[in-house]
């Protein structure tokens, strides 16, 4: 009984899957995702500096998240940049520094830069979903100023919480071995996760599913860790940048990782809709078919 259950599930899944996967690969060579990657991670190494002064400032306006600046600096370099932390945390420290320096137009202007950004990952997500007509001016400022107000928080949040996880797991660890430790090590791919669900249920000007969304982000949080892994144990052990490159080396290796990253976003996003273009049609094939009347 039970192998014939299966079986009837396996001719009723495996035709959806295989829709499923077809039309994912149709998408990701369509939309030449490698190239959007490209120009998305020379964006993101342009605005990263004014994106991170914004970010911080937003932060020293609540007083809840004010004091967490190094701690959400540390686990920001730690867990979403897999090697050179430190070199690249500390290029970061002094660029924020020399740019907190500059006159409010200066300031200006490297907001503009940070918008720049926004703008770009706004128009490439709307293009993998085939969105048409373009949003009013005002839902569109009001998006940008939400990723621009609430990611600071979310990202203040989510340090808060790992230094919540982290006076359990020293609490809890005579009770319960290793269980505040594993609830810790969530703590990076559950707030990677949030942040691919939000960004793929909000960017898009279109109706997305919160079960396709989630289902895109569980995909990209997967491909992040394992690309991350992947990616700081090829650097520690064939660590040809820095030979060809001395100290330089960060360079080439955080524009690289940034790539990687994009890559893995615009995968998920692509996921995400396939999912959505999947629903459509096998919804379509279930509605009775009108016979016109003669």
């Amino acid at each position: 009984m039970n192998l014939e259950k299966a079986k009837v599930i396996y001719h009723n899944v495996a035709p959806q899957l295989r829709d499923l996967f077809n039309i994912f690969i149709k998408r990701c060579r369509e939309d030449t995702i490698t190239i959007s990657a490209g120009h998305l991670a020379y964006v993101t190494l342009l605005s990263l500096v004014p994106f991170i002064m914004v970010t911080f400032t937003i932060m020293s306006a609540f007083p809840a998240f004010a004091s967490v600046r190094s701690k959400l600096e540390h686990f920001i370099f730690n867990n979403f940049v897999p090697t050179a932390s430190d070199v690249v945390h500390k290029y970061m420290s002094d660029f924020v520094s020399n740019a907190s320096q500059m006159s409010a137009i200066g300031i200006l202007s490297l907001l503009v830069v940070a918008l720049l950004l926004i703008s770009n990952v706004d128009k490439t997500l709307n293009r993998i979903w085939r969105t048409q007509s373009d949003r009013p001016i005002v839902y569109t400022f009001a998006i940008y100023w939400m990723v621009i107000t609430l990611g600071p928080m979310l990202m203040g949040s989510s340090v808060v919480v790992s230094s919540y996880l982290t006076g359990l797991a020293a609490f809890t660890e005579e009770y319960t071995p290793g269980l505040g430790t594993f609830l810790l090590s969530l703590v990076p791919s559950g707030a990677a996760m949030l942040a691919f669900t939000i960004l793929y249920m909000v960017v898009p000007n279109r109706r997305v599913y919160a079960r396709h969304a989630l289902a895109g982000a569980l995909v990209a949080t997967i491909a992040f860790e394992i690309t991350k892994s992947g990616f700081a144990l090829y650097v520690t052990n064939f660590p040809s940048y820095e030979l060809i490159y001395g100290a330089l080396a960060v360079i080439p290796i955080l524009f690289f990782w940034v790539y990687l990253s994009w890559i893995i976003v615009l995968f998920g996003a692509e996921f995400t809709c396939s999912l959505g273009e999947a629903f459509e049609n096998k919804k379509a094939e279930n509605e009775p078919r009108k016979v016109p009347k003669e």
